[in-house]
């Protein structure tokens, strides 16, 4: 009998690459979505909110799999712990969850952390709402995906002087490949915190940036800048980074040569 899998955030940076991915794999996908949208093939979508928990009933009643890619940069928690109450009055759902490297390393002490690396935090509140949940889970940590640092960088070099964090090191890594992790991970049995993934390069910000502006043709002065807090503190020290081989291929030299030649 094919497996019923419920994606949230199923059209965003993530859920899109996954949804096709579980589709070629077998599976019955259903795709939770805050717009009413029309089918797509043999892929169903529900409307739900959950913010509001309007929906979000409906939309996991018979997953036997939620993958959940829905996330912002806060307030990740409170969604998760909408889901995982809906998820336990359905039955006993695998949930599967994506997170960030890094979640219960970077600090959250101060409004000033939560304002430039809330992000981890969040992410960390969802991984225990779902930890603590009592149904069958997975969380796969990964690193910044290319895309995000192609949206920083072009909102960077809008600027005539671009500000760099100094010390920061990032590996990010192709959100495909986190995709395909996804899948095998929902297709799998639970496996509580999987190894991290991360892509197979580390670069200073200052690098990541240079990178794009040649790619791109553009010139700009950089500006270094040392953030303040113990969050920036823990990433300065690679609270962010995975493991020196990391487990992505796509570096992000090629990911900005393919968009290029796109």
């Amino acid at each position: 009998m094919t497996s019923l899998i419920l994606v949230t955030g199923g059209t965003g940076t993530l859920g899109k690459l996954v949804v096709p991915r579980l589709r070629e794999a077998g599976a019955k996908v259903r795709v939770l979505s805050r717009q009413a949208r029309e089918a797509d093939g043999d892929v169903e979508f529900v409307r739900g909110d959950l913010d509001t928990g309007a929906g979000i009933d409906a939309a996991v009643a018979g997953a036997e799999v939620i993958v959940h890619c829905a996330g912002a940069q806060k307030g990740d928690g409170d969604k998760t712990r909408t889901l995982v109450r809906a998820a336990s009055r359905a039955g006993q759902p695998h949930l599967v969850n994506i997170s960030v490297v890094g979640a219960d390393r970077v600090p959250q002490d101060s409004g000033l952390d939560r304002a430039m690396f809330g992000y981890f935090g969040s992410k960390l509140d969802a991984e225990q709402a779902i930890a603590g949940s009592g149904l069958p889970w997975t969380t796969l940590r990964a690193t910044q995906f290319h895309e995000l640092w192609l949206t920083v960088a072009r909102a960077l070099a809008k600027l005539p002087v671009i500000p760099v964090a100094t010390g920061t090191r990032f590996q990010p890594v192709d959100a495909g490949e986190v995709a395909d992790r996804l899948v095998e991970l929902a297709l799998a049995s639970p496996a509580g915190l999987a190894p991290d993934l991360a892509g197979p390069r580390v670069y200073p910000m200052a690098d990541l940036v240079r990178t794009y502006l040649r790619v791109v043709g553009k010139r700009r002065p950089l500006l270094p800048v040392r953030l303040p807090g113990k969050a920036a503190a823990a990433v300065r020290a690679g609270a962010n980074l995975g493991n020196e081989r990391g487990g992505g291929h796509v570096t992000w030299e090629e990911f900005l040569a393919a968009r290029a030649g796109a």
